[in-house]
């Protein structure tokens, strides 16, 4: 089983602007010169040495997660990263007019709607796209995205047949070889998130959470999507203090997500949802700031000789693929 991220923004895209584009071009320019290289050919070599956030960043469309296997497809909400993301689709069964289609939500906040209008395999005859959320208003969202004048095309035009799929809480599903369970997130509207299983590995997304709930006996019926969990995908919009700033925001900080990764032994973290706001040198101080907070959370637990499983973990980029 494997991940994409064809989003990893929260509350609306944020691309970069053209002139931010062209002093990171400028600053990259400067930085070849004064590493003492002057041949075109030692360019690759140069980029390959520097962070992230120096060239490509962490991207800037809305939340969108393909989870696939060499059968199966799922995606985990419709973002503004479902666009590209239906473009793909088109060089498979789906471009031909004859696939199927299983897209599941989280929440309907539009950040993770914003896509619905622009995959395009709504717009094919023979299409049949499954939809799945445990809230109840799913079809009504779907006649309000489609529907004049947010829309130009209502939802009765649409080429590709629409199946409305309603998920109990904390009942598995299965789409192919992929078996898929809702679990609830902290959230100011209801959220949930979900966890993946196949072929003996486990996917946890837990986006849009404010992650109030920490304890195991908190958590209760909900702790089993931190449990046994080889990724999580866990939400880190905010830094630390921003969170107590923000308190019923609906978002967590990455610390959190760290403290219930070591305590439940969860094998690898990305943390995704960046604010819209926060630049990318911000998102790598935050980066930085929670590498920090972890190597001190290993140092407590080996003073007092408590066990503190190591944790791999980085901040989400768009256009990762990971395997679980």
């Amino acid at each position: 089983m494997k991940i994409k991220i064809w989003g990893a923004r929260g509350s609306l895209p944020a691309p970069l602007t053209p002139v931010q584009v062209e002093d990171r071009i400028k600053k990259s320019i400067q930085g070849f010169l004064a590493a003492g290289f002057r041949d075109a050919v030692e360019v690759s070599r140069f980029l390959s040495a520097q962070a992230h956030h120096q060239l490509g960043g962490y991207g800037g469309n809305t939340p969108c997660i393909e989870v696939f296997t060499e059968s199966s497809q799922i995606i985990v909400d419709g973002g503004s990263g479902l666009r590209p993301l239906g473009y793909e689709l088109l060089g498979g069964p789906c471009g031909k007019g004859t696939g199927e289609v299983h897209l599941v939500f989280t929440h309907f906040h539009w950040d993770h709607l914003i896509g619905l209008p622009f995959f395009v395999p709504f717009f094919i005859p023979g299409n049949t796209i499954h939809v799945y959320a445990v809230q109840e208003d799913l079809p009504d969202v779907f006649k309000t995205v489609f529907k004049k004048p947010y829309f130009p095309v209502p939802l009765e035009n649409l080429g590709a047949k629409i199946v409305y799929h309603r998920l109990e809480p904390r009942v598995a599903n299965k789409i192919g070889d992929i078996q898929f369970t809702p679990y609830q997130l902290d959230h100011p509207d209801p959220c949930w998130g979900y966890k993946f299983e196949s072929g003996g590995r486990t996917y946890s997304h837990a986006v849009d959470t404010e992650c109030t709930r920490v304890s195991r006996k908190d958590l209760g019926p909900d702790l089993p999507l931190y449990q046994n969990v080889d990724l999580m995908v866990f939400d880190s919009q905010y830094t630390l203090m921003e969170t107590i700033e923000k308190v019923n925001w609906g978002h967590a900080a990455a610390t959190l997500g760290l403290d219930i990764a070591m305590r439940e032994g969860i094998k690898r973290v990305l943390f995704m949802h960046h604010d819209p706001a926060s630049s990318d040198e911000k998102i790598a101080a935050a980066e930085i700031q929670s590498r920090r907070y972890y190597n001190n959370q290993l140092k407590d637990a080996q003073r007092v000789r408590e066990p503190a499983p190591s944790v791999e973990w980085e901040y989400a980029r768009e256009g990762m693929v990971v395997e679980v």
